[in-house]
């Protein structure tokens, strides 16, 4: 899903993205691209072909989408090839006049996000279903709900204020915009049903969640005063409403919101006489209750993403204290991976546990493919 791309020849990671249900990942680099299980973390599949900036993964099946870092002649940034990892060769190969900035995917549909245009494709036929005009989306920035019920992608609406264009992918129309911050987008996603959209601005201080459906603020959480880059938003996996959102900024931050407490209430807050002089962003920015700080859980400046693969729901009992159990997996863009547990007792009170770390670049499999 959710590719982050770093530019920055001073990192050998160019890519990072984990599939559509955190069970694996891929990384781009000079050399290749590599696919890791996420609950082992061993080496799954190899090529070493060449350098790509974007790897995404449909699920555990054999396709890939694959784009070049145009290091080689032979792998275009303005090409996106579909591969199949049986095989090791191309099944597609979709050439534009730009450059692919993002490409998302789910069982039914190829999003393919360029500066100026976004490509909505059948992902069997390849037929092209809709053509998206939108603002210079330099970064490529955008956000994907894979879930066939409520298959939603968002894109920027504005270059000069954080507005988000929220589309129905399935039904092919524009399905709202919501005006989410005065300063322009740095980061955004969607929960994995496409019920909840989180979203930063570039001066990375206030994270704001919107309920999809009706475009209404559900919370509004403070990362910090100062202002940072947010790296990556990521929604724990839930069927229902998420119960974490996690958060990584450029001071080498991880942050955990939570989102458990009465979210549907929230959400549907009167309209009254104190529903309308007494704004839902109040209580939600200035709460630090519901916010769990890991400082320094990666290098500061070094771009990082970061999911939650899983939330646990612990019993209270005398022998337990443990409420909730989150585990948040961190790619880094200098080649590692980072695995620590979130716990948070009944007294909301958290701890952080690195729980896993290694080098992704020195991982050696048997079988591995290399050409």
């Amino acid at each position: 899903m959710a590719n982050q791309s770093s530019s920055s020849s001073t990192y050998p990671i160019l890519c990072a993205s984990f599939n559509q249900d955190n069970s694996c990942f891929a990384i781009g680099t000079r050399d290749g691209f590599k696919i890791f299980d996420s609950n082992t973390g061993r080496l799954c599949y190899e090529r070493a072909i060449g350098a790509f900036i974007i790897v995404e993964m449909l699920y555990s099946s054999s396709l890939l989408a694959i784009v070049g870092a145009g290091e080689q002649p032979s792998l275009s940034p303005r090409r996106l090839c579909l591969f199949n990892t049986t095989t090791g060769t191309a099944l597609r190969e979709l050439n534009f006049l730009t450059s692919v900035l993002a490409v998302c995917i789910n069982k039914k549909r190829l999003i393919v996000v360029l500066q100026e245009k976004t490509y909505v494709y059948d992902i069997n036929s390849l037929a092209i279903l809709d053509t998206i005009d939108t603002v210079p989306n330099l970064k490529g920035l955008c956000a994907f709900s894979p879930s066939l019920d409520g298959c939603f992608l968002a894109l920027p609406a504005s270059t000069a204020k954080g507005s988000v264009l929220v589309y129905n992918v399935m039904e092919l129309h524009s399905h709202c915009e919501i005006d989410a911050h005065r300063s322009p987008l740095a980061a955004m996603v969607l929960s994995s049903n496409g019920m909840y959209i989180a979203t930063a601005s570039e001066q990375g201080t206030i994270i704001r969640v919107h309920l999809v459906s009706e475009a209404t603020k559900s919370y509004n959480f403070r990362r910090g005063t100062y202002p940072s880059t947010i790296f990556s938003l990521s929604f724990g996996p839930s069927m229902q409403h998420p119960d974490t959102l996690v958060a990584t900024s450029s001071s080498g931050s991880v942050h955990a919101f939570s989102l458990g407490f009465n979210i549907n209430q929230r959400s549907r807050r009167s309209t009254g006489i104190l529903g309308s002089i007494m704004p839902e962003s109040v209580n939600d920015a200035l709460d630090p209750a519901h916010h769990h700080v890991l400082h320094n859980g990666f290098p500061a400046g070094v771009k990082s993403y970061a999911v939650i693969r899983k939330v646990d729901k612990v019993a209270d009992s005398i022998a337990e204290s443990v409420a909730c159990r989150a585990t948040v997996s961190i790619i880094t863009s200098s080649g590692y991976f980072l695995e620590y547990t979130l716990s948070i007792n009944h007294q909301n009170e958290s701890s952080w546990i690195l729980e896993r770390e290694f080098n992704l670049l020195t991982v050696i499999s048997e079988g591995t493919i290399n050409s």
